[in-house]
């Protein structure tokens, strides 16, 4: 079997559950799994503390950051609907704090609140000031999607949707996407890639699975760019080459 045929089935044997994720993304999904919570955050940051390899290692990064600083950011919207009260049914943003600002009814703390337990910070500051409060919400994670996709730009999920609901969002991707290659960055710093990356969108993970939080940006490269890269230098290798023989020659 030669190195290209290996190639193709590679890529071949990931495209499959990706394809299936992105294909199972483009139905109504309204639930995911469930958000996850304190405890079990905690258990499996202990998992990954004690595995000795680089994944854990960046895994259990997330997972500390999350548990100290908890899961919301300056900007953040979550959708908060009260029963019978108009004034606190609404689309609010996170300020910083980061706080949520209220009518009527003052600031939520967030630093440090998970996603999870976002529902009980509300009814907790809201029983202040209503008597049994009954409360829907709902976070969204504002996820910038780059690359060949049909169309780049920031796009907002719940955090219980699957990566590959955000990247249909962004149209999907094109023919030259290379999806083996996707990445996932914060700031500078690369948190998702390679295999670990591929396993997770074929299985399906969540946005509050993968530790993702907003501003957190997905990159998608072209098939071919490396190929191109290593094509441009093979011939600026060969140029000096090509000289120094014929300056032998002649």
């Amino acid at each position: 079997m030669t190195m290209k045929t290996s190639a193709t089935i590679a890529r071949t044997l990931f495209a499959i559950p990706f394809a299936a994720s992105l294909l199972a993304a483009q139905q109504p999904r309204d639930f995911g799994p469930a958000l996850a919570s304190r405890d079990r955050l905690s258990a499996e940051l202990s998992r990954f503390e004690i595995a000795n390899d680089a994944g854990a290692r960046a895994q259990a990064a997330l997972i500390r950051s999350r548990l100290t600083d908890g899961d919301f950011q300056v900007g953040d919207r979550i959708v908060i609907r009260v029963e019978g009260e108009p004034q606190l049914s609404d689309t609010f943003t996170v300020h910083d704090g980061p706080v949520l600002d209220l009518p009527q009814v003052g600031t939520v703390e967030l630093r440090g609140v998970l996603r999870s337990e976002l529902m009980g910070a509300l009814q907790s500051h809201l029983a202040q000031y209503l008597r049994n409060p009954v409360i829907q919400v709902r976070p969204l994670v504002r996820i910038l999607v780059e690359g060949d996709v049909a169309h780049p730009g920031y796009y907002s999920a719940g955090p219980q949707q699957a990566l590959a609901d955000v990247i249909t969002m962004a149209g999907g991707l094109t023919p030259r996407a290379k999806a083996s290659s996707m990445r996932v960055e914060r700031g500078t710093e690369r948190i998702w890639s390679g295999q670990q990356l591929q396993e997770a969108v074929g299985r399906g993970y969540s946005l509050d699975q993968l530790s993702l939080r907003a501003g957190d940006r997905v990159l998608i490269p072209t098939r071919g760019d490396a190929e191109r890269t290593w094509r441009i230098l093979g011939i600026a290798v060969t140029i000096p080459v090509a000289v120094f023989t014929m300056t032998r020659i002649f």
